[in-house]
């Protein structure tokens, strides 16, 4: 288990990793932020309870990052309940917790504000604050003059900081302003830095800016105020984590972001890549020792939590990021991974994998094998049956790049010269009637043969592949009561030549876990339910095979 301790705040965090070895990492040096909670909260179909916002946070703090944005308390209800809670229920070794809100009113005083008050009364070391930069918007959106809205900032900042607060300033929209009007920018980042904020964090709150075009900006800003910066960069030119790297190459030392991407429209810059980036590719030690290990589990973990489907194509924690698929690939990994991939997947707790397809030649099997557990290297004939097999089954609408399972069962069937089985079906069958003013209802009977016995079950459901699955559960929970523990979780199906129309060739790929694990199988049919009957046998066996079972003759 990771400690730390935070001697002062002006100092570094001292952190002890698993192994007893100790680093320092010095957080006022650069700041990592995380604003998942509230800025990716704002994604479309994204929402948060305050038991979700809580279980983030834990695992921001194990990821170590620096800060963590819990929400805008008095804005927003659920975010006060947060932050009262997060007093008794957070304890964070790493991270130090920040409330996000905005400056005074036009005209008021920020000590008699009421959404400013709620700030100090939520109680964090640190608040962040977002202020307007851009004179249009100074003078369309909060129909007030320049002169005010500094004086907004000095007053609000000055008041937390007397407050007891750190304070850091997000300049909203600043890099289309310094567009529009450098030198009034400027003067916001001089007044909120002369009122005693610790950073003023410049935000390409639209997205719409490039690497080249961030860079001089905060290089010209850096050189006319002297104020420490940061960067809050969205997507919406693709290019939100290359605009973060290229802020903190010009000086930034502040980086915000949300973990996998998430945010409004097109999301924020992927805290994960961001900081991945600067360990690895820039050799700048910006987590704890050990903590980037820890990467891919919390990004998925927090896909869990936002019940977003993780993206597979995810820089350096998706599924496919070190995932190989063409033959020649596999050639040179078998020699030397680092031949096809840019850094070792372990350094961020992934794994390569390698996918077998019709592009698949020897090595890929022979390296997918190994993956699974089995050693072909001294079994030539084996690994070419094998890599015809999957060929020949690929050209007919099979994939296994996506069921690995399906490909297990496959190599050992051509391994020990017969299928893995647990029972024998003889057929099966289902009816669906609809009747008006009612739900369709589908009713399976399946036949096999299992443990010496014939049994003949009828099993209904809410569709015809649900109304097999409890009639083949039925037929052989019996004698294999394991079956109690494997689950479908998931049903895709693809419609293959789709210009034969109904007469069309279908694939299904089933997906199923047993609690611990979750496994893929692939079926292929002239119609929908026999495709899902073949991957639901697979997957049914497999789960089987996986806890061990004994096979009843």
């Amino acid at each position: 288990m990771r400690t730390a301790i935070h001697p002062d705040k002006d100092r570094g965090r001292e952190v002890t990793s698993t192994e007893g070895q100790t680093s320092t990492v010095d957080v006022e040096e650069f700041h990592v932020y995380d604003t998942t909670l509230r800025d990716g909260a704002q994604q479309e179909g994204l929402s948060l309870s305050v038991q979700d916002k809580l279980a983030i946070s834990r695992h921001l703090d194990e990821l170590g990052v620096g800060f963590i944005e819990g929400g805008w308390p008095g804005a927003v209800p659920k975010d006060t309940e947060f932050f009262r809670r997060a007093r008794h229920e957070l304890q964070l070794t790493t991270a130090t917790l920040a409330a996000f809100g905005a400056t005074r009113k036009v005209g008021g005083r920020a000590a008699d504000d009421e959404l400013v008050r709620a700030l100090v009364d939520a109680e964090t070391p640190v608040v962040t604050l977002v202020a307007k930069s851009h004179v249009g918007h100074v003078e369309r959106a909060l129909r007030t003059t320049k002169a005010e809205n500094l004086e907004m900032i000095r007053d609000t900042v000055s008041f937390l900081v007397g407050e007891g607060r750190r304070v850091f300033v997000d300049a909203e929209h600043f890099f289309d302003g310094y567009r529009l009007e450098p030198s009034y920018s400027f003067e916001v980042v001089r007044a909120a830095m002369e009122a005693g904020a610790d950073v003023v964090v410049l935000c390409d709150t639209n997205g719409g800016m490039l690497p080249d075009d961030v860079h001089a900006a905060v290089a010209s800003v850096a050189e006319a105020t002297g104020a420490r910066l940061g960067i809050h960069a969205h997507n919406d030119t693709g290019c939100a984590v290359a605009n973060s790297l290229a802020a903190i190459d010009a000086g930034a030392s502040h980086v915000q972001g949300t973990v996998n991407g998430t945010g409004e429209r097109t999301g924020n810059a992927d805290i994960m890549t961001v900081v991945a980036n600067l360990e690895l590719k820039r050799d700048r030690q910006v987590l704890p020792t050990g903590a980037l290990t820890e990467m891919t589990r919390i990004a998925h973990a927090v896909s869990e939590l936002t019940n977003i489907v993780p993206y597979s194509r995810q820089p350096y924690v998706g599924s496919s990021a070190f995932a190989h698929k063409a033959g020649l690939h596999a050639s040179a990994i078998k020699v030397d991974p680092d031949l096809y991939q840019h850094t070792d997947p372990g350094q961020i707790g992934n794994d390569m994998r390698m996918l077998v397809s019709d592009m698949a030649g020897r090595a890929s099997i022979e390296l997918k094998g190994r993956e699974l557990g089995f050693d072909l290297s001294n079994d030539r004939e084996l690994v070419t049956r094998v890599t015809q097999r999957v060929k020949e089954l690929e050209a007919a609408g099979y994939t296994f790049e996506a069921a690995d399972a399906s490909f297990e069962l496959l190599l050992r069937q051509e391994a020990e010269g017969e299928r893995t089985r647990f029972f024998d079906v003889e057929s099966w069958r289902v009816i669906t009637e609809s009747r008006p003013g009612s739900e369709a209802v589908s009713e399976a009977t399946v036949k096999l043969r299992a443990g010496g016995e014939r049994a003949v079950v009828t099993g209904e459901g809410n569709g015809p592949v649900n109304a097999l699955d409890h009639a083949l559960r039925t037929a052989i929970g019996t004698l294999y009561p394991e079956i109690d523990k494997i689950e479908l979780i998931d049903f895709r199906v693809r419609i293959l030549d789709a210009s034969h129309g109904t007469d069309a060739v279908t694939r299904v790929l089933v997906e199923m876990t047993d609690g611990a694990r979750s496994w893929e199988t692939v079926g292929v049919g002239a119609n929908v339910i026999e495709a899902s009957w073949e991957a639901l046998v697979d997957g049914v066996t497999y789960g089987l095979l996986r806890q061990d079972v004994e096979r009843v003759s």
